[in-house]
């Protein structure tokens, strides 16, 4: 595929401007206004944070792209799916909780949040993959499939099973159903090194299948006839115990991700905005949040979403990094293609961000090669 346009504002603001100015002027020069929004419902996918974790974007951005799309006649909605593993966003009614106590609310966004999946993330629609190698079709929450357009809002960050969080794991991981997700994670099954193991059980915790069990020498063991792979437990084992060894695991992960990304917005008007500040480590899923890794970079915003996210990787990588972040206790011993440190293959050095992008292109999804044209 050919070049694509990806638009960038830094987080510098003069006085009497303001960052949300910076965004609505942003996206209506990205082109937003060339969709036809009127009368047309709206997704905006993104994600409300899971409560303890303080990385998650505020409502205020969320705001700014509801109010546009109805001033250009559209119907937009915030919308997530529910959440495979134990939190306090794998049912509609805590996830709603959960939305409200971060500040997502028609009070503060204007628009109602639905939960795409319905109350127990079983109201889906198996949505067929154009071009799908791993799957032929996907589970897409209904409500995300019923809006005419899908606009992704997302914050930019780490994790640790797919390198990075952006765009396209907004939209293909995000919009997937609790049994989408699943087939998404269920190629790969964990193990706990024993020597390793503490018996701390924080990876109980977080296991939503009773997956974990331990045995007299209170070492964890994972039985895998119920593990579907979600690599929860990984995230939060701080002792390294727990690791999988399936070397193709995540890169399968992360082709699932493109190819649900693509179930979701093929045959749709969609676009694409990117918050690229307190860029921690691991996803906004977790209920905490580590430092920031480099400083703020600024909002992207773009029609392809493979390039965009591919923007935000490439300055992510170019930034220095925060002295006090768990990046700067790393090894720098990987680069991107670029010459520059690869800070998400340092922070994860298990995990090939590099397979979403390559897979997301070999798919027609999106081009990785991009024009950055600043906003002021």
């Amino acid at each position: 595929m050919g070049t694509s346009k990806v638009y960038f504002a830094d987080m510098r603001c003069k006085v009497g401007d303001s960052l949300l100015n910076k965004l609505d002027r942003l996206i209506q020069k990205a082109g937003i206004e060339q969709i036809d929004f009127n009368q047309k419902y709206v997704a905006i996918k993104i994600h409300f944070g899971e409560p303890g974790n303080l990385a998650f974007l505020r409502p205020n951005f969320a705001k700014v792209v509801a109010d546009k799309i109805k001033t250009l006649g559209g119907k937009p909605f915030l919308t997530d799916c529910n959440t495979l593993y134990v939190g306090r966003r794998n049912n509609a009614l805590v996830h709603m909780d959960a939305a409200f106590e971060n500040g997502y609310s028609p009070l503060s966004t204007g628009v109602q949040n639905i939960i795409a999946d319905g109350l127990k993330g079983t109201d889906d629609v198996e949505v067929p993959i154009p071009g799908g190698i791993y799957c032929k079709t996907a589970k897409i929450g209904r409500a995300i499939m019923d809006a005419d357009i899908v606009v992704s809002l997302n914050h930019f960050k780490g994790h640790e099973g797919a390198g990075f969080g952006g765009a396209l794991k907004n939209i293909g991981m995000g919009s997937g159903s609790r049994a989408g997700k699943m087939l998404m994670h269920n190629d790969g099954k964990p193990e706990v090194d024993q020597n390793a193991c503490t018996g701390c059980k924080t990876c109980t915790k977080y296991c939503n299948q009773n997956a974990i069990t331990f045995d007299s020498n209170k070492k964890a063991r994972i039985d895998h006839n119920l593990c579907v792979g979600c690599g929860r437990c990984i995230g939060v084992c701080n002792f390294h115990a727990i690791s999988n060894e399936s070397g193709t695991s995540n890169d399968t992960l992360n082709s699932k991700i493109a190819e649900f990304t693509q179930a979701v917005l093929h045959g749709r008007p969609n676009f694409h905005i990117s918050v690229v500040n307190q860029v921690s480590p691991y996803c906004d899923c977790h209920g905490e949040s580590d430092a920031a890794i480099v400083p703020d970079i600024g909002i992207f915003a773009s029609f392809d979403p493979v390039a965009l996210d591919h923007a935000c990787i490439d300055a992510v990588n170019s930034a220095p990094a925060i002295p006090t972040s768990i990046l700067s206790e790393r090894e720098h011993t990987h680069k991107d293609s670029n010459g520059n440190e690869d800070h998400l293959k340092d922070i994860h050095p298990t995990t090939d961000w590099r397979v979403q992008i390559a897979h997301a292109e070999k798919i027609g999804l999106g081009s990785g090669t991009y024009e950055l044209i600043t906003v002021k």
